[in-house]
C-alpha cells in the first residue's frame, strides 16, 4: 500500500538545535514535510527550506490520460482487467534543500543518489552536500551512539540547491501494482522511475529553467548515464552537467570475481593502481614511496604496457616473462611472489583484501582499503567482509534515522529500508539504437556517450578515490577514455582523484576539495556566470 503524505502544506518548526526559524514563507506545494533552518558555509550563513516528500512515478508505458481527465470532471470507463486496475507505481521519497532568499527559477539544482543497486541514498544524504553530516574522522571503527550529527561547511547550498533521493524500494520509497518488482527493479526501469522523477519535480517546484545537474555514487553513476540519455531523448531536457563518483559504466570492468568471467583481463590490468595505493598506504611495499601520486603513473603505465601484453598472451607467456611479472607485481602490490605466480598473476580485489595484510590477521577494506579489522577467516581465499562498511554504518544508519524524524519531522511510523528488500533485479539493458544488443552484464557506455553527442554542451567530472576498491578509480578513467564518441568531446570531460575510498567524503579533507571541485565546475557550467 503506497505510503500516504504525513502533511500537505503546512510548515513544521524545525527543532531549535540548528537555528530554527519563522514560518511566515509559503511553504513548497503539496509537501509532506517543511522544516527551515540556517548553514554555515565558508563563514556565509544561508538560510535554506527543507522539504521531504514524495512523488508518484508509474511504468514506462503508463497513460495518464483517464487520470488528468477525471480530475478535469469527466467520467471515464476504466478497464476491469487488473492490469489496468492495478498498474505498477513507484512513490519516490526525497529530500531537498531550497536556499531561501534568492530566486529560484535560474538558480542550480542538484539531483543526488547512491547505488548499489538497491541502497538508499542515506550515504549521499549525511555525508556529501547536505546541510547536516555525520562526523566520521580517521579509518578506524567508530565508538557506538551517540554520534555526532554536525554543521556541514562543505554543504552546496553555497552554489545549488539539492534533492537526495531514494531509490524505488528503498529508504521511504515504495512500490506496488502488479509486477511492480519487475518494472521498477532493474537498469532500465530504475532509471525509467529516475527521469520520470526529476521531470515531475521540475515541473511541481517550477524548475524546468534551472540549471540542471546529476551527482550520481557508485552504481549511481550507471544509473546516471543512463537517466541523462533518457531525459534527453524521451523527455527533451539538456542538463548542463552529470557528476560522477566512484564511477562503474561497464560490470566487465569489475575487480569483484573476474575469475568467473575468463578471458576477460582488464579488472586486473584497472585495479593495480589501486592495490599499489593501498600497499603504499599500509607500507607493505618492499620499498616505500616518497610521493604517492608519482608512484601510480609509474604504476599506471605498467598496467596499460607491460601487464596488460602479458596477460593477452595468455599460456604462451615465456616462464621468464611470467616470473619477471610476477616480480614487478610483488613490488606494486606487496603480495609474494610465489603468491602472484600460483594465481597466475590474476590477483582479485577480494584476494587482495584477504593477502595484503594476513601476516598480521587484518583483513583490508573495499570500499575504503585504508580501512582494516580483524579477518573472519585467515584460511579464507577471499576477505569475508568490509571493513569500512562495519566502521560507520552505524553513524549513518542511526543518525538518518533520528535527524529525519525529529529535525525534518518525516517519517515517525515508517521504516527507513537500507536496501531494498526485493530478491529481483534486472540487469538487462537496451543500449542506445535498434542494432545488436549484448546480452550479460550491463554496459552504459554507450548511453553517456549518446548524451555528449546529442548534447555536445553537456560536461561531464568524474570523481575517484585513490584507495577504492569497489569501483577503482582507474577504471573509471579507462572507460572514460573509451567513450564510442568523438575525440573532440573528450574535452568535456574532466577528472580529480582523491587521497579517500569510494565514500570520498567520510575523508573531511577529501570532502573539501570535493565540494570546492564540484562548486567549480557548477559555476563554470551553469551560464549565468
Amino acid at each position: 500500500m503506497l505510503r500516504k503524505a504525513l502533511l500537505l502544506g503546512v510548515a513544521i518548526m524545525a527543532t531549535p538545535a540548528f537555528a530554527a526559524e519563522t514560518a511566515k514563507d509559503t511553504p513548497a506545494p503539496n509537501a509532506d514535510s517543511v522544516t527551515r533552518a540556517t548553514v554555515v558555509v565558508d563563514g556565509m550563513t544561508i538560510p535554506y527550506q527543507a522539504v521531504a516528500g514524495t512523488i508518484l512515478v508509474h511504468g514506462a508505458g503508463y497513460n495518464d490520460s483517464n487520470e488528468i481527465l477525471t480530475k478535469r470532471g469527466l467520467k471515464i470507463e476504466t478497464g476491469k482487467d487488473d492490469e489496468d486496475k492495478n498498474p505498477p507505481v513507484a512513490s519516490m521519497f526525497y529530500t531537498a534543500y531550497f536556499k531561501e532568499g534568492v530566486p529560484s527559477a535560474k538558480r542550480p539544482i542538484t539531483f543526488l543518489y547512491n547505488g548499489g543497486p538497491g541502497s538508499a541514498s542515506v550515504w549521499v544524504h549525511m555525508g556529501t552536500f547536505g546541510p547536516r553530516r555525520v562526523n566520521t574522522p580517521g579509518d578506524q571503527h567508530l565508538p557506538a551512539a551517540p554520534y555526532a550529527l554536525i554543521n556541514n561547511p562543505q554543504s552546496l547550498l553555497d552554489v545549488s540547491d539539492v534533492v537526495f533521493v531514494d531509490a524505488p524500494g528503498t529508504g521511504f520509497s515504495r512500490i506496488a501494482g502488479k509486477d511492480a518488482a519487475k518494472e521498477f527493479l532493474g537498469v532500465d526501469g530504475d532509471g525509467e522511475a529516475f527521469t520520470h522523477f526529476i521531470s515531475k519535480f521540475l515541473a511541481k517546484y517550477h524548475r524546468y529553467n534551472s540549471p540542471k545537474y546529476l551527482f550520481g555514487e557508485s552504481y549511481g553513476t550507471m544509473r546516471s548515464a543512463v537517466v541523462i540519455n533518457d531525459l534527453e531523448q524521451e523527455e527533451n531536457i539538456d542538463f548542463n552537467g552529470v557528476i560522477l563518483l566512484s564511477q562503474i559504466l561497464n560490470y566487465d570492468n569489475s575487480a569483484d570475481g573476474p575469475q568467473f568471467n575468463p578471458g576477460v583481463d582488464d579488472p586486473y590490468v584497472l585495479a593495480l593502481p589501486t592495490y599499489a595505493a593501498t600497499a603504499w598506504y599500509h607500507h607493505c611495499l618492499p620499498q616505500q614511496h616518497a610521493d604517492l601520486k608519482a608512484f601510480l603513473k609509474e604504476v599506471e603505465h605498467f598496467a596499460v604496457t607491460d601487464y596488460t601484453v602479458a596477460l593477452r598472451q595468455g599460456a604462451d607467456l615465456p616462464e621468464n616473462e611470467r616470473q619477471a611479472i610476477a616480480e614487478k607485481l610483488h613490488n606494486y602490490t606487496g603480495l609474494p611472489t610465489d603468491y602472484i605466480l600460483r594465481s597466475d598473476l590474476r590477483v582479485n580485489g577480494g584476494q587482495f583484501e584477504q593477502q595484503l595484510q594476513a601476516k598480521t590477521g587484518m583483513a583490508t577494506g573495499r570500499l575504503d582499503t585504508r580501512y582494516s579489522s580483524p579477518t573472519l577467516d585467515p584460511m579464507s581465499k577471499e576477505v569475508d567482509y568490509d571493513p569500512q562498511s562495519s566502521a560507520i554504518s552505524s553513524a549513518y544508519v542511526s543518525v538518518f534515522n533520528d535527524y529525519v524524524r525529529n529535525t525534518l519531522k518525516y517519517g515517525t511510523d515508517e521504516t527507513y529500508r537500507l536496501f531494498n528488500p526485493e530478491d529481483h533485479w534486472d540487469n538487462k539493458h537496451t543500449q542506445p539504437g535498434h542494432g545488436y544488443q549484448p546480452k550479460g552484464v550491463p554496459n552504459v557506455m554507450s548511453d553517456l556517450a549518446m548524451a555528449i553527442k546529442t548534447n555536445p554542451n553537456l560536461h561531464v567530472m568524474l570523481n575517484g578515490g585513490y584507495y577504492d576498491l569497489a569501483t577503482p578509480y582507474y577504471e573509471g578513467i579507462y572507460e572514460m577514455k573509451h567513450l564510442p564518441m568523438p575525440l573532440s568531446l573528450q574535452k568535456n570531460i574532466e577528472y580529480a582523484q582523491y587521497s579517500s575510498g569510494h565514500m570520498v567524503y567520510v575523508d573531511p579533507t577529501a570532502l573539501q576539495q570535493l565540494h570546492d571541485n564540484v562548486a567549480a565546475f557548477i559555476r563554470r557550467t551553469d551560464n549565468l556566470h
